[in-house]
């Protein structure tokens, strides 16, 4: 009899809801051997449904081993958060399920829950995928890897030797510090807009970016440079993200069978805050992507537009007119739009064709509409962005994008 062991589960729906299955493998903590596997068809369900099914197989057999310490691993964060008791069980399918899971960890001494990236949970996701493969009838190429979708949405060719995982794994918070875990992307993706891919001729579906800026913060109100420095919403800046949550609570789309959308947020203060307001609006968990952080003014930090001229005349004439000149200290806009554009590209590769709501600034903002409308650097200067406005873009995976709402604000009003 082993008495500590780890369970590693899954489950997947071609369709969600559509052909599903599970698969659950169980194995001594100590040494790593695979003592129970189980896996199984279960009809027409959602995704949701199959991951709950997945863990409730392997709890089922660590009791038949005997277990009484259980470490469940599982890339669900749903599944995860809630067993955990950090995420409200709303989702009526859902309910008994949780229910059915408590009853069975209940006869373990100890039952601990752990967020996992999908690439460490390739067993139970193989064993589901048999599963799934049984419920439709036919062998199917089974969920694409990181690489694999990486590849989708660029034209590239899949990484073999796995760098391309690695790096979105390690951009989206896998390596447990101060970010969030990012998820596989199990909700299904969103169907293209007809009239804009007839006028684009864009193919695929797009990941589409909802783009909000952070609300008010006193240096903001003060119309300083604001970039590194890590300042706190004000309390009107508070009720700015408030209603942007409101807003973006009552969009379409954000929640599908009780999970979220992703909400990534730069690293600092003020953008946290704002994400976080929806975040608690959507039943959501805020992740960050320091790539979203705002440009680097270096000795600027703090000063006004005209302070700044007044005190480096000459280079900040320059800066306005070269993207590749920086602030003293700081980062050119240059760097900034390098930087943006692979925190675009690591967030696409992880969660191509899904509904992402990033929380950001005025500079990256601005920079991913430039990518979006393909402009030069002046956009930069020619575009205004209000505190906590929305806007959309959506990038296609054949390298076409669409601009959809620019500095809407009217859920302020």
């Amino acid at each position: 009899m082993t008495s500590h062991v780890v369970i590693e589960a899954d489950g997947g729906s071609r369709g969600n809801p559509g052909p599903a299955g599970y698969g659950a493998v169980v194995k001594d903590a100590e040494t790593g051997d695979v003592l129970a596997e189980r896996k199984e068809s279960l009809g027409v369900v959602t995704n949701n449904v199959a991951e709950y099914n997945g863990l409730l197989a392997g709890l089922a057999a660590a009791a038949e081993l005997g277990a009484s310490t259980v470490d469940v691993r599982m890339d669900s964060k749903l599944v995860v958060e809630q067993m955990s008791g950090r995420w409200k069980i709303k989702h009526p399918d859902m309910q008994p399920l949780a229910e059915r899971a408590k009853e069975l960890a209940a006869g373990f001494s100890r039952v601990r829950y752990e967020w996992i990236p999908r690439a460490q949970n390739s067993h139970a996701d193989r064993l589901a995928n048999e599963a799934m493969d049984a419920a439709t009838g036919r062998p199917a190429a089974g969920r694409p890897g990181t690489a694999a979708r990486a590849a989708a949405v660029t034209g590239a060719t899949a990484d073999p030797t796995g760098t391309a995982a690695d790096l979105a794994a390690t951009s989206a918070g896998a390596t447990g510090a101060t970010t969030a875990p990012a998820t596989k992307p199990k909700l299904p993706t969103r169907q293209p807009d007809r009239a804009a891919v007839a006028w684009t001729g864009a193919k695929g579906t797009p990941t589409r970016l909802l783009l909000l800026r952070h609300g008010q913060t006193e240096m903001s109100a003060l119309r300083r440079y604001s970039g590194r420095g890590d300042v706190p919403l004000t309390e009107l800046g508070r009720a700015q993200a408030a209603a942007a949550a409101k807003r973006l609570a009552a969009t379409e789309g954000l929640v599908v069978d009780g999970e979220a959308v992703p909400i990534i947020a730069s690293p600092l203060t003020r953008t946290k805050q704002t994400a976080q307001a929806v975040a608690d609006a959507l039943g959501g968990r805020v992740e960050t992507h320091p790539g979203l952080i705002e440009t680097d003014f270096g000795e600027w930090e703090g000063l006004t537009f005209a302070e700044a001229a007044d005190r480096d005349p000459e280079l900040h004439r320059a800066w306005l007119g070269d993207p590749s000149v920086p602030p003293p200290g700081g980062e050119s806009f240059d760097v900034v739009h390098r930087r943006v554009r692979k925190a675009r590209d690591e967030l696409i590769a992880e969660h191509g064709g899904r509904t992402l709501v990033l929380v950001s600034h005025v500079t990256p903002i601005k920079t991913l509409l430039r990518m979006g409308l393909d402009a030069g650097p002046q956009l930069l200067f020619r575009l205004h962005l209000d505190l906590a406005a929305l806007s959309i873009v959506e990038f296609y995976p054949d390298g076409n994008a669409s601009v959809r709402l620019v500095n809407d604000t009217s859920h302020l009003a």
